[in-house]
């Protein structure tokens, strides 16, 4: 078996210093980062282009709520990460009891310690 590919993952989030504190992390971390983009279309072209493995998610983007593209996402298996400051977790984990949910301002620890949990079920 040769050397597993690092897996992708896509960054959604429209405050852009933390969109790029959030793909700094998870890139140092080894993973392949596309982002961040701050806004649904951006998002959703990037997803169509180059499917992630997983997705880090701001709830709210410049252009709307993410919970479209989540969907999305989630029913091709791609596992999702929200993120957000205005919407707790427990309210993210209603509508999607599958999906990771942080709050932010998020520790770099943990953002990584979710992205490895959402790796060992991918």
């Amino acid at each position: 078996m040769g050397q597993q590919q690092p897996l992708r993952i896509l960054v959604a989030e429209d405050e852009l210093i933390v969109g790029y504190d959030l793909c700094d992390t998870v890139s140092e971390a080894g993973y392949l980062v596309e982002g961040p983009y701050d806004d649904l279309s951006s998002a959703m072209l990037a997803y169509q282009k180059n499917k992630p493995d997983i997705a880090i998610l701001d709830v709210q983007l410049g252009d709307g709520i993410v919970y479209p593209l989540a969907e999305q996402m989630m029913a091709e298996d791609v596992q999702v990460i929200f993120h957000s400051g205005q919407i707790t977790p427990a309210q993210v984990a209603e509508r999607f009891p599958k999906a990771t949910a942080l709050s932010k301002p998020c520790p770099p620890a943990e953002v990584i310690h979710s992205v490895q949990q959402a790796a060992a079920h991918h």
